[in-house]
């Protein structure tokens, strides 16, 4: 037992899996299946039944505006109610919006129904996802930190964008599409049982009651003005997952004037996660040795800029050649996970008491990028089509490389202040 509460572990600590949350990660995996069961399908099943792109890219810019706001407040609510309490709200509130979703929007096609209950849902499970990243930064020790949230977003991608998407693909020809999002309600409960009750690991998190909601969300919120660098962090944040939540709007119907079908693009879909969540371990280790700030650059911003690039132009050159799109399209998901050490690096640009507000602007940015992507996509798909969709998504990219070189820890930040100490002192 370290000073921080961390028990010394063995094989588990050396993969970067706090032992006592093994149950917890395997509750995720299952839970965002569930959770992610539409991903790949939803927005191009929605438009062959009669509505709009943009309608569609508007039903997922709600829903993501929802699961940035409930990301935001994710840390805050695990700081003053618990992180079990905020994770068991975050299922219910997931649960009772995904019925009516199901049985009153997307199985009668009415809009008004599926905005108000998908954004409803959205609330629900940043709650429960962004919350155990909380319950990870807290239990894992620093050395293991890169890997511990790597192997979190391991199971977050494989679950939300490999397994879901895959399941999918294979049970839409047998169930239909309405029964596969009633599966996906039980996947979800199934997942919140592993993770909230067979895992029995228990945090007591510092501030904890000792302020009111409000204040606490303030406080979350104005920090990233108080620490820029924590605000930036965000955008970055924001930037590293736009691929990942703007592609799936319109890249199957782009696909498709090039020959590929809804099921070669789902399992196109998933290959990319599927090489992505391999990726986030391997990312995890690499930004724990090549260092977190250069791992983000080199691989995250400028790969995922170039891969972005390539799936544009790949089928105008190749035209309707599967093995040779999905070989391509697997090569975004690689670079894709080069962000994973920004996880690692936002908190640790704050001190010690303020972690907690630093890891709500961390899931300020996780959640935000779900509405950011779907929001650009709505703004300029129509008017100027694919191509300036990509691109776009391309320059912020590179931005996103230009933004990490001001992200430097807390520990960083003492050392240059010393420094410059010193050297004034010496001037005297």
């Amino acid at each position: 037992m370290n000073e921080r509460g961390i028990k010394r572990e063995g094989v588990w600590s050396k993969v970067g899996i706090p032992s006592s949350l093994k149950w917890g990660y395997l509750g995720m995996i299952i839970f965002m299946i569930g959770d992610g069961l539409e991903q790949g399908w939803l927005s191009p099943y929605l438009v062959e039944q009669g509505m709009s792109v943009t309608q569609s890219a508007n039903l997922f810019a709600a829903y993501g505006l929802a699961v940035g706001i409930a990301a935001w407040i994710s840390g805050v609510t695990a700081q003053i109610w618990g992180v079990r309490k905020t994770m068991w709200f975050g299922f219910m509130m997931f649960i009772l919006a995904s019925i009516p979703f199901v049985m009153f929007g997307v199985a009668q096609l009415n809009y008004p129904v599926m905005l108000i209950t998908y954004v409803l849902r959205g609330f629900g499970y940043p709650l429960f996802a962004y919350s155990f990243v909380v319950w990870i930064t807290y239990r894992a020790e620093n050395k293991i930190l890169a890997r511990s949230v790597g192997w979190f977003w391991f199971v977050f991608t494989c679950g939300l964008n490999v397994i879901g998407p895959f399941y999918s693909s294979m049970m839409i020809p047998v169930i239909g599409h309405i029964n596969i999002l009633y599966t996906g309600i039980l996947f979800a409960a199934i997942g919140a049982v592993l993770a909230l009750v067979i895992n029995k690991d228990e945090i007591i998190l510092r501030n904890k009651n000792t302020n009111s909601m409000s204040s606490e969300l303030l406080h979350g919120f104005l920090y990233m003005f108080k620490n820029p660098r924590i605000g930036i962090g965000a955008i970055v944040k924001i930037i590293g997952t736009l691929g990942q939540y703007g592609f799936a709007i319109f890249l199957p119907s782009y696909m498709v004037t090039y020959g590929y079908s809804t099921e070669e693009w789902l399992k196109i879909w998933s290959s990319i996660f599927a090489v992505n969540i391999l990726s986030n371990i391997l990312f995890g280790f690499i930004g724990d040795k090549l260092g977190w700030r250069k791992t983000i650059i080199l691989f995250g911003s400028v790969g995922c800029a170039l891969s972005t690039i390539a799936l544009y132009i790949a089928p105008m050159i190749i035209g309707h050649h599967f093995f040779a799109m999905l070989f391509i399209a697997c090569l975004f998901g690689f670079f894709l996970a080069g962000f994973v050490p920004i996880t690692a690096l936002i908190p640790s640009m704050a001190p010690p008491e303020d972690k907690g507000a630093a890891m709500s602007v961390h899931n300020l940015g996780s959640g935000l990028s779900v509405f950011v992507a779907p929001f650009i996509v709505s703004l300029l798909i129509e008017p100027f089509g694919v191509g300036i969709v990509i691109y776009t998504f391309a320059a912020l990219y590179l931005l996103s490389g230009v933004l990490t070189t001001f992200l430097k820890t807390h520990e960083e930040m003492l050392e240059s202040q010393q420094k410059i100490d010193q050297s004034i002192s010496i001037s005297k």
